[in-house]
């Protein structure tokens, strides 16, 4: 099974493809997608969408897993995120690919073993349990450990 985690970000989105094999997981790719602050938000917004498209094509992931909204005290980063995560999620409607949705507490707990583990820590379990021979970028780790947080859950054959 190939699944694509994702975690939104109006500036940053990251993204990681995992395959669960019979002996854990390996990791198949992972990235960020970055746009730029000189164009409209709108055109941020589609750029994310266009990008999430053609990595669905070109991996066809079974099932995505995407980190779910949280508030935040800044409520316009909070609105700006939920349209990159609508971007993200529209695509995976389009190209068929199954969604989960898992909280931060969830994914940290499941690839740290601690709820309010920090970017650095996520990052640091992801290259363990994947055997990443380099330090992915934060964004594209946390994406990592959502497709892991999701990969976690569904050994126990629990249905979204």
């Amino acid at each position: 099974m190939l699944v694509l985690g994702v975690d939104p970000g109006s500036r940053v989105t990251g993204y990681g493809l995992v395959e669960k094999k019979t002996r854990g997981m390996t990791c198949i790719h992972a990235g960020t997608i970055t746009t730029s602050l000189r164009q409209p938000f709108y055109k941020r917004v589609h750029e994310i969408f266009c990008s999430m498209i053609e990595i669905m094509n070109s991996y066809q992931p079974q099932e995505m897993a995407i980190e779910d909204i949280f508030f935040s005290k800044n409520v316009k980063s909070s609105l700006k995120i939920g349209h990159a995560r609508g971007a993200v999620l529209i695509a995976a409607v389009q190209c068929g690919v199954k969604i989960f949705e898992y909280t931060p507490l969830e994914i940290k707990k499941s690839v740290v073993g601690y709820g309010r583990a920090t970017k650095e820590q996520v990052r640091a379990m992801a290259q363990v349990i994947l055997n990443l021979k380099t330090r992915p970028d934060l964004d594209a780790s946390d994406a990592l450990a959502t497709a892991i947080c999701h990969i976690n859950w569904t050994r126990y054959d629990i249905k979204g």
